[in-house]
């Protein structure tokens, strides 16, 4: 059992650091949530490892997936894309954990979840579409007539390559609109 936990735990390593360095960090550069990643991958791992050696239903063991898949914590702060992620570290620590098959099929189902990560974060399949918020206070311009010459402006000021727009809020009193401009990352 102890030199299983250990060619697990360096197979699901492996899995969370190029999860973290190759795919998290290159596309967001974010590195705040490094430490709940890595922690809660870590945990999960260990509670499902420790409960795989007692007899539990598989009930049970999705109720516990459940439980710790839901986890959410209550911050404005966490997109929905890092709790993608976090759903992410809790699976792969689930998997590395429990699954009775080979290492082989180990490695390959963690490889799955890493190369379809990857190839959905990179350019490979599809054009990464970013917006940003803008208040703009040229009021004048945003009636639908006028949508083309406001995205030319946008792309002016901004100097992003903004392709559509959205207005998401118009406030008459103080002449301001908030604008969702959208964009491709390269």
């Amino acid at each position: 059992m102890i030199e299983e936990i250990y060619i697990r735990l360096a197979i699901d390593f492996v899995s969370v650091f190029i999860l973290l360095r190759l795919i998290y960090y290159p596309n967001y550069k974010k590195m705040e949530f490094f430490f709940t990643f890595f922690i809660f991958n870590l945990t999960i791992f260990f509670i499902t490892f420790l409960l795989n050696t007692v007899d539990i239903s598989i009930g049970a063991a999705f109720g516990l997936f459940a439980v710790f898949s839901m986890l959410r914590y209550r911050t404005e702060g966490i997109s929905m894309k890092d709790m993608t992620y976090l759903f992410l570290f809790i699976a792969i620590g689930m998997i590395t954990a429990i699954l009775k098959g080979s290492w082989g099929e180990l490695m390959l189902f963690n490889f799955l979840i890493l190369g379809f990560t990857y190839a959905l974060e990179s350019d490979f399949l599809l054009k990464k579409e970013l917006s940003k918020t803008i208040l703009y206070e040229n009021i004048e311009m945003i009636k639908p007539e006028n949508h083309p010459a406001l995205v030319e402006d946008l792309r002016k000021r901004t100097g992003l390559k903004v392709h559509r727009i959205s207005i998401d809020e118009i406030d008459f009193l103080k002449d301001k609109a908030v604008i969702q401009a959208y964009y491709y990352e390269k």
